[in-house]
């Protein structure tokens, strides 16, 4: 199956444009931003916590 083209995109982008407007695009693009970088390190703090317990049963 193919991923999301560069008109797809565009067509998003479009779309986006109409519903939102010029003005509410960036403060949703950074909002999206911090929601991914807070999703990336709650993972990334699940994944630490399990390798440390997984060191604690080792020893």
């Amino acid at each position: 199956m193919g991923g999301i083209g560069p008109m797809s995109l565009i067509i998003i982008g479009i779309v986006a444009l109409l519903i939102f407007g010029p003005k509410k695009l960036p403060e949703l693009g950074k909002a999206m931003g911090s929601t991914l970088r807070e999703f990336k390190n709650a993972t990334r703090g699940l994944a630490d916590d399990d390798d440390t317990n997984q060191e604690k049963k080792k020893l």
